[in-house]
């Protein structure tokens, strides 16, 4: 009888049930958050290009098809059915099914019609004439009135028998705001003019209130839903005003208008549905809409509704607006992204070898007695692929269901991609460990151990490609392509790789005076740490690898912060500013000075309309306290200047001024008076020039001292204020709920208008912590790895009479150089990479989206925090495991541990 064989995997997995549990936890975390990360950026770019549709206007995003009225060689029957609902519906279900996905037409605000093409001069005489000119109206046939009003005052529109062009009346319905402007009332008749007959007459039967005003059935056309007071155009500035309407028909009675004096138009209607769209159909969207407005979709409706049919939209310049934004940050995306796949990447490899290390011993033993490399191998992905397959389906799982709606091939392919490193690490570890079969291994420090030619090719070759990247960058800024989005992460992989191998010389340089000291610990200490692994190249990779993505990830959330927040204070001209067109209140500036969190205030008198010269600019001047507005302007850092730029008075008697350089530059420095607003005229003379004052946000502008001025211009009208946590509400209230009441606080936060920006940054800052979390689970992979053996040291050194105080220096004082040195290393490179980056990314997309603020380009901002936190952290875990080792070690015996020293 044969022996009952147990399988290899599940002898192995019984044997080292900690290590498989480990493993799955890496692969579950590792897997959830690669594939969470295509989700979430799939997300946020959705969820900004229809937040960008949906502010649009709807005659902005909507695709409208317009078609000249049947030809005049039919008969006049044939005409009228052309108009009637039901061929109408027919044509608009055809043109319907050409709109190819991804534009999907919403049906609810989607509709179609008959209008006339320009509107009518009505002859009625109890309609209102502003300017003696007759109103004029637009008669529509608008399919869907009765489903999109929510109250009706009368009853819609109807027929009684087929209309035809001869019917000499109809009935219609008005919006309130028509009925409201035009003085309409129910049983009202509106005449337009007829051809060949008298003119038509629109009786209103109904009155109604539309359902949802600022939907795409409503305001494609305005006027449907709105009056107009329209001026005639001329040179003459006394213009002549005229009021345009709508009245809104049955369609039944759309064949009347082949009646009117105006030619009707057949129209459809198609409003994009915003929860169809997606961000990476963009390119096929803006193809779809190029095909209708000039191209085969074109020609398709074309055969449908007639050869001058038009297509109009600015559906595309939406999406053109939307896709610059979104190519400004997802190559600022890309880096993190970038620099947390690498760390978790070289965490898997750790872990990888790791396992393969720690069945050193009994694979070496295994190929000695004849067991082949890929029986090997396959074993070995076998005995992984049983812990990895399920916990990284598991891991992609949790992604789907954390972030529902978005596409789930490509999180499927990277948690796919983390289960295959997962199973093939340990395989390919062995693989080139054991490929030569051999009982005993040699050691592997970096006394022993050189780098051969092919690492140094290899290395050469990665420094001169991050090298290629870093310029490409500087160069042509950071676009979306991948090299330059790795040129943060080359530039780590690079550090790491030269801290490799220059690392042990200061170590063994400091050895030698440690040699003379009394103690031991310090010499050993520092001799085993300048003989470290020579695998050490991946804790180092990840090590620095994350910290300088985090140093880069800081100074990009530094540089936006700072960009809005200087764009905001240019916007405002302080923390908070208290405008009004009239004089403040006389004790206003007291009550608010006593206000909480005010810390500065500068009652300022703004004249927008001050003539400086001849009168023919004019030129905002402010008048100010001296004192108040120098520690303002200083406190602000906007055009700081000293108080006696303002008080000194010249010899000639003219008042000292502040100008911006187009004012100095046209008057000089020689005294030129200026006209005020209230009638009164001062002489001045530019004493200082500021491209910037927080007076005047935009422009050019004077400020002078206000005891210069008379005593009704120089009376306050601004407020402007400094301080942390300033009430709006409150100040309102100060102010008498009049005044104009800005915060930089809130003109900040009205920057951030898209979900691409706030995504793109809560996907940064993930990004940075995550592979700030990864790098600290390598630098403890690195700790175990050699736990055993510095284990079985202390127990040696022990039974020479090591103290357990000396043993937990020992551990300590060996780490701490690497780590240190790692630390220094992540914090210089980071440094270093924003300083060579900085010229070339651009944040002001990301910060500023589509406001046009003049607050210049945004650059990197070196954030000291996101320097110095991540590498003090790098210390502190470092200490915290040798210390924790130390500790556990004390507490078991040292037979145990010259036992587990000498099994490896």
């Amino acid at each position: 009888m044969r022996p009952v064989q147990a399988p290899w995997v599940r002898t192995r997995l019984r044997t080292a049930p900690g290590a498989a549990v480990a493993l799955a936890l890496l692969v579950v975390l590792t897997a959830c958050l690669a594939a969470a990360l295509p989700r979430a950026v799939d997300r946020y770019e959705d969820a900004g290009l229809r937040r960008a549709v949906e502010r649009a206007r709807p005659q902005s995003t909507t695709v409208a098809v317009w078609a000249q009225p049947p030809s005049p060689l039919l008969s006049q029957e044939q005409r009228e059915a052309a108009l009637r609902p039901g061929p109408l519906a027919a044509r608009y279900e055809k043109i319907r099914a050409v709109v190819d996905s991804p534009l999907v037409p919403d049906p609810g605000q989607s509709t179609y019609g008959v209008r006339t093409a320009t509107p009518m001069e009505a002859s009625d005489g109890w309609l209102p004439r502003p300017s003696g000119l007759p109103a004029r109206i637009s008669l529509a046939a608008q399919h869907g009135l009765g489903a999109h009003v929510t109250k009706v005052t009368g009853r819609l529109p109807r027929t009684d028998g087929p209309v035809t062009a001869r019917t000499p009346e109809v009935e219609a319905a008005v919006t309130a705001a028509t009925a409201k402007s035009l003085h309409i009332r129910l049983g009202s008749r509106v005449h337009v003019p007829a051809v060949g007959r008298a003119s038509l007459a629109v009786r209103v039967t109904g009155i109604v209130t539309p359902r949802d005003p600022e939907g795409a059935y409503w305001s494609t056309q305005p006027l449907l839903r709105t009056p107009a007071l329209a001026v005639v155009p001329s040179n003459d500035p006394n213009k002549d005003y005229y009021w345009l309407g709508a009245l809104l028909l049955s369609p039944d009675a759309a064949p009347a208008l082949l009646g009117t004096a105006a030619v009707p138009w057949s129209y459809r209607q198609y409003a994009p549905t915003a929860g169809s769209l997606h961000s990476y159909d963009t390119d096929r969207l803006r193809s779809v809409i190029a095909s209708l407005e000039g191209g085969p979709g074109l020609r398709r409706i074309g055969a449908l509704t007639g050869p001058t049919t038009t297509v109009s939209t600015d559906l595309d310049q939406v999406l053109g607006t939307y896709t610059a934004l979104r190519g400004g940050v997802r190559p600022l995306v890309a880096v993190a992204a970038f620099g947390a796949g690498t760390v978790a990447a070289v965490v898997l490899l750790m872990a990888g070898g790791l396992a393969a290390d720690r069945r050193r011993t009994e694979l070496a033993l295994l190929r000695a007695r004849g067991a082949s490399l890929r029986g090997l191998m396959g074993r070995l992905v076998a005995e992984t692929a049983v812990v990895a397959l399920p916990a990284g389906a598991l891991g992609c799982g949790i992604a789907l269901l954390a972030l529902p709606g978005a596409r789930v091939s490509y999180a499927i392919a990277a948690a796919a991609t983390v289960t295959a490193l997962a199973c093939a690490t340990p395989a390919v570890r062995a693989a080139v460990a054991h490929r030569v079969v051999r009982v005993h291994g040699g050691r592997a420090d970096v006394a022993s151990v050189r780098p051969s030619r092919r690492r140094t090719v290899a290395e050469l070759t990665l420094v001169v490609v991050a090298l290629g990247a870093v310029e490409t960058l500087r160069r042509q800024g950071a676009q979306d392509n991948q090299l330059t989005s790795l040129a943060p992460v080359l530039t780590g992989v690079v550090a790491a790789l030269l801290l490799v191998r220059l690392h042990p010389l200061p170590l063994r340089a400091l050895a030698r005076p440690a040699a003379r000291l009394r103690g031991t610990v310090a010499h050993l200490s520092l001799a085993r740490a300048a003989r470290t692994s020579a695998s050490a190249v991946l804790p180092l990779l990840a090590l620095l690898t994350a910290l300088t993505t985090a140093a880069f990830g800081g100074s990009v959330l530094a540089g936006v912060h700072e960009t809005r927040d200087r764009a905001a204070l240019l916007a405002v001209g302080a923390d908070a500013r208290v405008e009004t067109s009239a004089p403040l209140p006389t004790g206003l500036p007291e009550r608010v000075r006593r206000m909480p969190g005010v810390r500065g205030l500068a009652a300022v008198s703004i004249g927008y309309q001050a003539q400086p010269g001849n009168g023919t600019q004019s030129v905002p001047l402010a008048g100010v306290d001296p004192r108040d507005y120098a520690e303002l302007a200083d406190r602000t850092d906007l055009g700081p200047f000293p108080e006696a730029e303002l008080t000194a008075r010249k010899a000639s008697g003219a008042v000292p001024a502040l100008a911006s350089p187009a004012v100095a530059e046209r008057y000089g420095s020689r005294p030129f008076p200026v006209r005020l607003e209230d009638g009164s005229t001062i002489t001045v003379r530019v004493t200082a020039v500021r491209s910037r004052t927080p007076a005047v946000t935009a422009g050019d502008f004077l400020v002078v001292d206000r005891a210069a001025l008379s005593r009704t211009a120089a009376r306050p009208n601004a407020l402007l204020l400094t301080g942390a946590h300033l009430d709006g509400p409150a100040l309102r209230r100060a102010s008498g709920g009049t005044a104009s009441v800005r915060l930089r606080a809130t003109e900040r936060a009205r920057y951030v208008d898209s979900p691409l920006q706030s995504g793109a940054e809560h996907v940064y800052t993930a990004a940075v912590a995550a592979g700030a979390g990864y790098a600290v689970l390598a630098l403890l992979l690195s700790l175990l790895r050699a736990s055993p053996e510095r284990a079985a040291l202390l127990a040696r050194l022990r039974t020479m009479g090591l103290t357990r105080s000396q043993g937990r220096r020992l551990l300590i004082l060996e780490s701490l150089p690497q780590a240190a040195l790692a630390a220094a290393g992540g914090a210089l490179t980071g440094w270093a990479t924003i300083r060579l980056l900085s010229p070339a990314v651009d944040l002001t997309t990301i910060a500023l989206a589509a406001h046009d603020v003049p607050a210049g380009p945004a650059a990197l901002q070196t954030d000291p925090t996101s320097l110095t936190l991540p590498a003090l952290a790098v210390v502190a875990a470092t200490v915290g495991a040798a210390t924790a080792q130390a500790w556990w070690t004390g507490r078991r015996g040292s037979v145990a541990e010259l036992r587990a020293g000498d099994t490896r």
